[in-house]
């Protein structure tokens, strides 16, 4: 039961954050401030202004969490919206290595993040860990047979590991 809770609070709190943060991107919060120091997405601000980036990325992380919340209904909408979900953090955590101000100072020779952005970026960490596991547990329940029994996206316990080689197997008759 524990299980479950937990694999029901980490996905649809991803959606949350997605879509929260998503829609925030059409008002006054944006990450300009991220991207334009960033060697990967700097670029973006010569090609589009400011609110066109805001707003296709806050479209696309609204997206992501819809399609990550349709995991009930399709595990292939959730692998998709898991996998753009992957690709923003990734985005975001290589913000910790290009941002100024992510290092607020040292404690004995140990970098202590800041509040903002150090911080506020680090909660990437887990989303990603959270995303991966949304994907791949939407990849393995597109490759298993749905029992009867079961509707859709409902499993007994998705934590089963699959058998080592050779279980279940007869055992071979050449030496």
């Amino acid at each position: 039961m524990l299980i479950n809770i937990g694999h029901i609070v980490s996905r649809y709190g991803l959606v949350v954050v997605l879509a929260w943060i998503g829609f925030g991107k059409y008002v006054k919060m944006e990450s300009r401030v991220l991207i334009e120091h960033s060697p990967l997405m700097s670029w973006v601000y010569q090609v589009a202004s400011v609110p066109t980036v805001a707003h296709t990325l806050g479209t696309v992380e609204i997206v992501a969490a819809i399609l990550i919340a349709a995991a009930p209904f399709s595990a292939r909408l959730c692998a998709v919206g898991s996998a753009m979900a992957i690709v923003l953090f990734m985005g975001t955590l290589s913000f910790l290595f290009t941002t100024p101000g992510v290092i607020a100072t040292h404690a004995a020779g140990v970098p202590v993040l800041s509040g903002m952005p150090g911080q506020f970026l680090l909660k990437d960490l887990v989303l990603i860990g959270v995303s991966f596991w949304s994907c791949g547990e939407a990849l393995a329940r597109r490759q298993r047979p749905t029992s009867a029994s079961q509707p859709q996206g409902v499993e007994s316990n998705s934590m089963t590991l699959p058998a080592p080689d050779g279980a279940g197997k007869a055992p071979s008759s050449k030496p």
